[in-house]
């Protein structure tokens, strides 16, 4: 088993592969996947990738793998497969992040998306959303669910507060970084 992402646009896929167990096996490292590191060291490694001559970085760390690779030139990418539509940035998605960014300034907390995947914001098709505009969440409650490669990754509150707006559609596709939810601290 293998979780793989890749930013929008970073022309580098990554991998975590599992915790190494003394035999050389690979288990996977705790619910949804979840590396021992920051997704801020990662973007770094990345970027770190992206400006080099570098074709594949690997990095291990306590028992974790990380698998960085870049897309040949010339080749393409590997990312996204056939038949995996993309989405393309319009105007109203750039004036909806500049949005994002003045709400932040105003002391409210943006939730993004920490992968690629379709965006729930149910646990079943026929169960109530985890929260609506106005509900209160403490740090930890899930707010949505994140399906990449079959996987179901609960996404939680990293803030105590009131939701003021929910930024994805229900059952569309996310990328890396998109943001999801604001939510006032309180």
């Amino acid at each position: 088993m293998a979780f793989s992402n890749r930013p929008a646009g970073a022309g580098i896929s990554w991998q975590l592969m599992g915790k190494l167990t003394s035999k050389g096996g690979l288990v996977p490292v705790g619910k949804g996947w979840l590396l021992p590191v920051k997704m801020e060291d990662i973007q770094m490694l990345i970027q770190a990738v992206q400006d080099s001559d570098l074709v594949e970085l690997v990095w291990e760390d306590n028992g974790s793998r990380l698998v960085l690779k870049k897309a040949a030139p010339g080749s393409g990418s590997a990312y996204p497969g056939p038949g995996v539509e993309t989405a393309q940035l319009t105007d109203g998605d750039t004036d909806k992040g500049q949005e994002v960014a003045h709400k932040a300034a105003e002391g409210l907390v943006t939730i993004e998306a920490p992968m690629v995947g379709t965006f729930y914001r149910a646990p079943a098709p026929d169960a109530e959303p985890y929260v609506e505009v106005g509900s209160i969440v403490e740090v930890g409650q899930p707010l949505c669910i994140i399906e990449a490669m079959k996987l179901m990754n609960e996404i939680e509150s990293e803030v105590s507060g009131r939701i003021v707006e929910i930024l994805a559609e229900n059952a569309q596709p996310v990328e890396y970084g998109q943001p999801l939810f604001v939510i006032e601290q309180i």
